[in-house]
């Protein structure tokens, strides 16, 4: 997503930063892009920014055609994560309160809330087998943390423990590690890193080390590389990098603000 040409909308590129098209033209903000497993479709939350009203999923073709709105509530609707199998999708909402994670059909039906808790749970991501939803929040009180729960909200698991915000997790296409931002060297002056660690949240390691704001990863389909947005160069743009945070690369250039990158799984055909 980018916000070159005003509000944020929603752009396509290829996986070298060539052939950017740009895919919504609305006047409300779209951010937080995801795409269907199957390449043929993107969901994203869609913003009312002039202060009088709410957010809800929308979903539309890998061209930008056929949008569709899936949710309408006079809540925020937020985030949208698809199940590996393309029949589900998960999303936030603050529609009860304090913001929880919600996972609906993939047309919008049979809306179900997954979480239960009156602090606020964010950034859901489904494991590869879709057996599981990662998430942060900070239900403990201090900062947020990774959990991971299975796809019911069931058996909730307390992966990351730390004292700074750990967010933004996303998984490995192999199920093995869960890549994610966190602020935990911000009092050395660190905006936010990208950390990559085991899925039962051992062996944390860090990838992207920059006194930058760096944040966002999404892994490549082959798992090699991990996209990600930064201000390292002084605007928030698109970089990617090996999984091993080697051969980091600058995708997008541009005065405005990209960020909020997300690899399709599969091209559209």
């Amino acid at each position: 997503m980018s916000q070159r040409n005003g509000n944020f909308d929603v752009y396509v590129m290829d996986a070298d930063g060539s052939n950017l098209t740009r895919l919504t033209f609305h006047s409300r903000s779209d951010s937080y892009p995801a795409w269907s497993p199957d390449g043929r479709r993107i969901a994203f939350d869609t913003i009312d920014t002039t202060g009088g009203g709410s957010s809800d999923i929308h979903v539309m073709d890998a061209d930008g055609s056929n949008e569709t709105r899936l949710t309408n509530h006079p809540a925020n609707d937020l985030r949208p994560a698809w199940s590996p199998d393309g029949r589900r999708i998960a999303f936030i909402s603050n529609r009860d309160g304090n913001f929880n994670i919600y996972v609906m059909d993939a047309d919008g039906s049979n809306v179900t809330r997954l979480t239960n808790h009156p602090e606020q749970d964010y950034n859901p991501a489904w494991s590869p087998d879709g057996r599981q939803i990662a998430f942060s929040s900070p239900r403990e009180g201090i900062g947020e943390d990774i959990y991971v729960m299975d796809a019911d909200g069931s058996n909730v698991t307390r992966l990351t423990n730390h004292p700074e915000h750990d967010f933004s997790p996303a998984w490995s296409p192999d199920g093995r590690q869960i890549a994610f931002s966190s602020h935990r060297f911000i009092r050395d002056g660190s905006w936010g890193d990208i950390y990559v660690m085991d899925a039962d949240g051992s062996n944390v390691t860090l990838l992207a080390d920059r006194l930058e704001y760096d944040s966002s990863p999404a892994w490549s389909p082959d798992g090699r590389q991990i996209a990600f947005y930064s201000s390292r160069d002084g605007n928030r743009d698109i970089y990617v990098m090996n999984a091993d945070g080697s051969n980091v690369t600058r995708l997008t250039y541009h005065p405005a603000i990209d960020w909020g990158p997300a690899w399709t799984a599969a091209p559209p055909e």
